[in-house]
C-alpha cells in the first residue's frame, strides 16, 4: 500500500505529539521523523526524504520560511506545508516566495489538515481559505502596478488620447471628444508614438490592449 511519508517539525513535543497522534489514525501517512529546528529539519529531509515536511513557521535559530527556501532548493520534489498561529501577510508571501506548497493555520481542523496534507501530496498548492483573499488582493494590486508601469512615462492627457487611439478614432474624432485641436492631438500621438517606441497607431493601439489601459484609467480615477 502506498502512502506519503511525513517530517513534523515544531519546536513543541506536545504539538509535534498531537500531530504525530492525528496522522497515525490513518494507514496513507507514515511520520518518518521530528524535528525541533530548521537545521534538524534539513538534516532529517537529507536522512529521510519525506514526500511532505509539515512545519512550523517560526522555529528556534532560524525560520521555518529559510528552512523551507533550503530544502526546495536542494530537494524540489519535496512538498513543504507551511504551519502558522498568526496569518501574517509577511510571512505568508514570504513562504510562497520560500517554495511551500501550502500555507496553513494551526486553528485549522483535523480533518482539512489531513485533506491539506494529501493535497499537496499530489502536488497541488493550498493556501488556508482565511488567507486565500489576501494573496487574491495582492495579486491584483501587482497586476494594477504592472499596468501603470507600462505608462509611467505618458501624461494624464496622453492616456486618455491612447484610450481613444485604441478604439480606433480618428484626431478629428478625438479632438471633438476631448474638446482638444485636432492639432493638438496629432501633437499628443506623435509623443505617445515616441514614448512608446511604436512605429504607428496600430501598433499604439495593441500596446494599450495588452497593458490594460481601460482598466488603469479606471483605478486612476478611483484614486
Amino acid at each position: 500500500m502506498s502512502f506519503q511519508r511525513i517530517l513534523l517539525v515544531d519546536d513543541h513535543e506536545v504539538v509535534r505529539l498531537g500531530l504525530k497522534s492525528l496522522l497515525d489514525r490513518h494507514t496513507k501517512f507514515q511520520v518518518v521523523a521530528e524535528a525541533a529546528t530548521g537545521d534538524d529539519a534539513f538534516a532529517k529531509v537529507e536522512q529521510y526524504h519525506p514526500d511532505v515536511v509539515v512545519m512550523d513557521i517560526r522555529l528556534p535559530g532560524g525560520s521555518g520560511i529559510e528552512a523551507c527556501e533550503k530544502i526546495i532548493e536542494k530537494y524540489p520534489d519535496t512538498r513543504v506545508i507551511m504551519l502558522t498561529s498568526y496569518a501574517e501577510d509577511e510571512m505568508l508571501f514570504s513562504a510562497i516566495r520560500a517554495g511551500a506548497s501550502g500555507y496553513i493555520l494551526k486553528q485549522v481542523g483535523s480533518n482539512d489538515l489531513i485533506d491539506a496534507i494529501e493535497a499537496v501530496g499530489r502536488g497541488e498548492a493550498l493556501l488556508d481559505p482565511a488567507v486565500t483573499q489576501r494573496v487574491f488582493k495582492e495579486v491584483r494590486k501587482a497586476a494594477r502596478e504592472e499596468e501603470a508601469s507600462a505608462f509611467t512615462d505618458l501624461t494624464d492627457q496622453e492616456k486618455h488620447v491612447l484610450i481613444h487611439v485604441s478604439e480606433g478614432k480618428t484626431n478629428r474624432e478625438i479632438a471633438k471628444i476631448l474638446y482638444l485641436g485636432e492639432g493638438t492631438v496629432r501633437n499628443y500621438v506623435s509623443s505617445i508614438l515616441s514614448k512608446l517606441d511604436v512605429h504607428n497607431r496600430a501598433e499604439a493601439a495593441a500596446y494599450a490592449v495588452k497593458h490594460n489601459l481601460r482598466n488603469h484609467l479606471v483605478h486612476l480615477t478611483k484614486d
